[in-house]
C-alpha cells in the first residue's frame, strides 16, 4: 500500500484478507466503518473501499508484503493487543488515529477478531513464544538420579551393566517356545550373577538383602517385562514363600538351590474359582496318621491351579497353598512343598500340568495349570512356620486364632505386593521417557512463515505426559516409603502396611496402565509400531492390574482397614463417635471453609503445601466419615454387615484413593526436605505442584459438591496447571533422562537421543 498516510489500515486487509475469503457480511461491515472514517477524504475513502473489494482480491504477494510491511514497522510487539495498537503503530504524522479507538474496537467486535489472534497473525517465529520453547537442563541430572536411586545406587548401576550386555539383546521371536527358553536362559545368568538369591539369608547363600532384591526387582523392569516376572516367580514367590512360611529345616535343604535356578519352582495359590478369595481355596491336604504324609489333592476341575508361572514348562516344586485337613477336620489354607517334576523335567506321578498358551503378555514366562491326583508328600514338606502337625498327629499352631494364624501366613507375602508397584513404575518410565524424547523431536505445524514446531511445545501435549510425569516421581518416593516401612515393620503395624502395600500396588499399576495408554496415543503412529516399544510395555503390565489381587479388590482391603482404624479412634463407630469425628474434623478445615478460602485463587495460596495437605486430608477424612456414617445407618436399619458393605462398595474406593493421594503427596513433600542442591530443589518443587494440583483438579467436583472450593478457585486451579507444565516443558527430557534408563533397555529408535 504506497500511500504512507493510509498505511494504518494494513493490517485491517491483511487480517480480512488472510484466510483467502471477504464475505458479504465482512465487506458490509468494512464499508460502513470506512464511511463513519471523518478523519478521511472522499478520496481516501475510495482507495480504501478498493482494498475491500470482493471480486478483486489482493495476490499472494501482495498479502506477503503487506504482512512483511507490518513486522518490519512494529517495534515492540509486546505491546500489541489489538488492530487499534497496530494501527497506531504503523499510523503516519499525517493522519491522527488517536481519536478512532472506539471506531477500531466496535470493527473488532463486529468482525469477531480477537486480541489474541490478531497477536498470533503478526509474529514471525522469532517472536513466537510457542516456536520458542525449548529443551535445556536447568539442573544436574546426575544429583536427580543420585537423589532417586538413593543408597541403592551399587546394586542398581550392577543389574543396569548386566542387562545392558550383549547376551540381553531382546527376543524377537514370536515362538513362544523361543522366547520362554530365552527369558530362563537370562533368569539363569542373573542368578549366576548372585542376583537372585539376594533376599535370602547369608548362611544359605544369599545376600541377606531384602531391600536390594526389590531395587534389582525395578530395575530389571527397564528390561524385557517377561524376565521380571519369570525372575519374581523363580527367587521371590517361590523362594520367599519357603523362606517366610517353612523352617531351618526347610532353608537348607531348599533355598541355595532356589537361588542357584537349579531348582526350578513355582508359588500354587491361585485357583481357577478361588482367585483372590483365598480362603476359599478347595485343594487338600489331608494328614495320614500311619505314613506320616499328606495327600494332595484337586477334588474338582474348579479347584485347580490356574495361571501359576514356571508350571508349563520348567517348574521342579512347588509351594501349594492347600486346606489342611485331619481326621476330616478342616484346619484352614497352609502350605506344602509338592514335587512336581524329576530332574529331566518328567512330571511326577498324580500330577497334571496344562499350559495356558499364548496370552496378551508376557509370553516368555511358562504359565500352567496343575491339578494334583491322590500326591503324597512326606511331613516335613509342610512349611511349618505358623502351623505345624506334631508326632501324634495333633495340629499345632504358636497362633492360636485361625483368622490371624490366615492372616499373619499371608502378611508375610506382602512383598510380592511391593516388587509388582516398583515394576510397573519402572515401565512407566521406560513409556515416558520414550515418548517424551520423541515429542521433543517431533515437529508438527507452526506459525505462519516459521517452521514447524516440537509437539511438545504445543499445551494439550504438555497436559497429555506432564502431569502424569510429576505422579511417576510421587509414586516413586511413595513406593521408597511403602519399601521402608515394610523393611522395618512391627508386628502392630502389619495390618496398616498390609494395606498400604495393597493400596500402592493398585495405585502404581493403574497409573502405569493410564500413563502408557497416554504414551501410545500422544507419539501417534508410531506408538503403534512394535519397534518402540510401547505395545510390550502396555501389554505386559496389563496383567499387573490383576495378578497379586485384583486391584479393585484390593482397594476395597484398604478401605476396610481405614474404617477399622476408624473405628479404634471412636469405638464401635457409635453415633457420637462419628459426629465427634467429623466435628473435629469440621473444626479443622472451618478456616478452608469460610468464603474467603473457598474463592481465594492466588498463586502464593495454591502453590503451597499447606494448602495442599489441608485440601487432601479434608477430603480423606470426609469421605472415610460419610462411608462410616452410611453403614452404620444401613446396619442399623437391619441390613447385615456383608450387604451393608456390599451397598457402599463404590464409595469404599473413594476411601482408599483419598487415602493413597494423601499418603503419596506427603512423601513427596517428605523427598522434598531432603532435597539439598538448590536447582535440583526449583524443578522437584514445580513437580510436585504439578502433581499436587493435577489430583485437585481430578477431585475438582468432589470439592466443589462439599462446598470447600468455589468455581473462581477450580478454575484458578486449572490455569495453574496449564503453567506449571509450560514451566516444567523445557526440563522434562532432562527429567525422563535423570531415569538413567539403559539405552539398550529403551530401544526404541524414535527415544534415541
Amino acid at each position: 500500500m504506497k500511500n504512507t498516510k493510509l498505511q494504518a489500515f494494513t493490517p485491517l486487509f491483511y487480517l480480512v484478507w488472510s484466510d483467502d475469503l471477504l464475505t458479504q457480511k465482512e465487506f458490509a461491515t468494512l464499508q460502513e466503518f470506512i464511511h463513519s472514517l471523518t478523519v478521511l477524504s472522499e478520496e481516501e475513502k475510495e482507495y480504501l473501499l478498493s482494498k475491500v473489494d470482493i471480486s478483486n482480491p489482493p495476490s499472494r504477494n501482495e498479502l506477503a508484503e503487506w504482512k512483511s510491511d507490518i513486522e518490519k514497522s512494529i517495534k515492540d510487539k509486546s505491546s500489541i493487543k489489538s488492530i487499534y495498537d497496530i494501527a497506531v503503530a504503523l499510523s503516519d504524522t499525517n493522519l491522527d488515529v488517536s481519536n478512532l479507538k472506539p471506531d477500531f474496537t466496535k470493527l473488532e467486535n463486529d468482525l469477531g477478531v480477537l486480541g489474541e489472534e490478531v497477536i498470533q497473525n503478526f509474529k514471525t517465529k522469532a517472536d513466537s513464544f510457542t516456536a520458542s520453547s525449548q529443551t535445556n537442563s536447568n539442573f544436574d541430572i546426575q544429583k536427580i538420579t543420585e537423589l532417586l536411586d538413593g543408597k541403592e545406587a551399587a546394586i542398581i548401576k550392577k543389574v543396569k551393566t548386566v542387562i545392558s550386555r550383549p547376551e540381553f539383546a531382546y527376543e524377537t521371536s514370536t515362538d513362544i517356545n523361543v522366547f520362554r527358553e530365552t527369558v530362563y536362559n537370562w533368569c539363569k545368568i542373573l542368578a549366576d550373577e548372585n542376583l537372585g538369591n539376594m533376599a535370602y539369608p547369608k548362611e544359605y547363600g544369599g545376600g541377606g538383602n531384602v531391600e536390594d532384591y526389590f531395587a534389582i526387582m525395578e530395575t530389571l523392569s527397564y528390561h524385557d517385562l517377561s524376565l521380571v516376572i519369570k525372575f519374581g516367580v523363580q527367587f521371590g514367590l517361590w523362594g520367599m514363600s519357603v523362606q517366610s512360611l517353612g523352617t531351618e529345616k526347610h532353608y537348607a535343604k531348599y533355598l541355595k538351590d532356589i537361588g542357584s535356578l537349579k531348582l526350578p519352582g513355582c508359588f500354587a495359590m491361585t485357583e481357577t474359582h478361588h482367585g483372590s478369595n483365598v480362603k476359599g481355596l478347595e485343594t487338600t491336604a489331608t494328614y495320614n496318621h500311619d505314613k506320616q504324609t499328606f495327600t494332595i489333592h484337586t477334588p474338582n476341575k474348579n479347584a485347580q491351579k490356574e495361571y501359576i508361572g514356571n508350571a508349563a514348562v520348567h517348574g521342579q516344586m512347588a509351594t501349594v497353598f492347600a486346606k489342611l485337613i485331619i481326621d476330616d477336620h478342616d484346619y484352614g489354607v497352609n502350605a506344602f512343598v509338592v514335587p512336581l517334576r524329576d530332574t529331566n523335567g518328567n512330571t511326577v506321578e498324580g500330577v497334571t500340568i496344562g499350559d495356558c498358551g499364548h496370552k496378551m503378555g508376557l509370553n516368555g514366562v511358562d504359565n500352567g495349570t496343575i491339578s494334583f491326583n491322590q500326591v503324597e508328600i512326606p511331613k516335613e514338606n509342610m512349611l511349618d512356620r505358623f502351623a505345624s502337625v506334631n508326632d501324634k498327629g495333633e495340629f499345632e499352631s504358636p497362633i492360636p486364632s485361625d483368622n490371624r494364624r490366615f492372616f499373619t501366613m499371608l502378611g508375610t507375602l506382602v512383598g510380592g505386593r511391593i516388587g509388582i508397584p516398583r515394576s510397573a513404575l519402572a515401565a512407566a518410565k521406560s513409556g515416558l521417557t520414550i515418548a517424551i524424547r520423541y515429542s521433543d523431536q517431533r515437529r508438527q505445524f507452526g506459525p505462519e512463515g516459521g517452521s514447524e514446531v516440537p509437539i511438545l511445545n504445543y499445551r494439550m501435549h504438555q497436559r497429555r505426559l506432564l502431569p502424569h510425569l510429576a505422579k511417576t516421581y510421587a509414586v516413586h518416593f511413595a513406593l521408597q516409603y511403602l519399601t521402608k516401612r515394610f523393611l522395618n515393620r512391627t508386628e502392630s503395624e502389619m495390618q496398616e502396611i498390609e494395606a498400604l502395600a495393597a493400596g500402592m500396588k493398585s495405585y502404581s499399576t493403574w497409573s502405569t496402565r493410564d500413563i502408557l495408554q497416554e504414551c501410545r496415543e500422544a507419539i501417534g503412529g508410531k506408538g503403534y509400531l512394535s519397534e518402540n516399544r510401547i505395545d510390550d510395555l502396555k501389554n505386559d503390565t496389563e496383567i499387573y492390574t490383576t495378578f497379586e489381587g485384583d486391584n479393585t479388590v484390593l482397594m476395597q482391603l484398604v478401605a476396610k482397614n481405614r474404617l477399622a482404624e476408624f473405628r479404634k479412634a471412636f469405638g464401635e463407630m457409635g453415633s457420637l463417635g462419628i459426629i465427634n469425628y467429623v466435628y473435629e474434623n469440621a473444626k479443622t478445615a472451618i478456616a478452608e471453609k469460610n468464603p474467603i478460602a473457598t474463592r481465594r485463587a492466588d498463586d502464593e495460596h495454591l502453590l503451597d503445601s499447606e494448602f495442599h495437605s489441608q485440601a487432601f486430608i479434608h477430603r480423606e477424612k470426609t469421605i472415610l466419615a460419610s462411608a462410616a456414617r452410611r453403614i452404620k445407618k444401613l446396619v442399623d436399619g437391619g441390613l447385615e454387615p456383608y450387604d451393608a458393605f456390599n451397598v457402599v462398595q463404590h464409595q469404599m474406593i473413594d476411601v482408599a484413593q483419598a487415602y493413597l493421594e494423601r499418603i503419596v503427596l506427603e512423601q513427596f513433600q517428605e523427598a522434598l526436605k531432603t532435597v539439598e542442591d538448590e536447582k535440583s530443589k526449583v524443578i522437584l518443587t514445580k513437580l510436585y505442584q504439578l502433581y499436587a494440583l493435577s489430583q485437585i483438579e481430578k477431585n475438582k467436583g468432589w470439592y466443589l459438591e462439599d462446598g470447600y472450593m468455589e468455581a473462581v478457585k477450580t478454575k484458578a486451579i486449572r490455569k495453574l496447571v496449564n503453567q506449571l507444565c509450560w514451566d516444567i516443558r523445557p526440563d522434562a527430557v532432562a527429567l525422563v533422562n535423570a531415569f538413567d534408563i539403559p539405552e539398550s533397555c529403551l530401544a526404541a529408535p524414535i527415544a534415541v537421543v
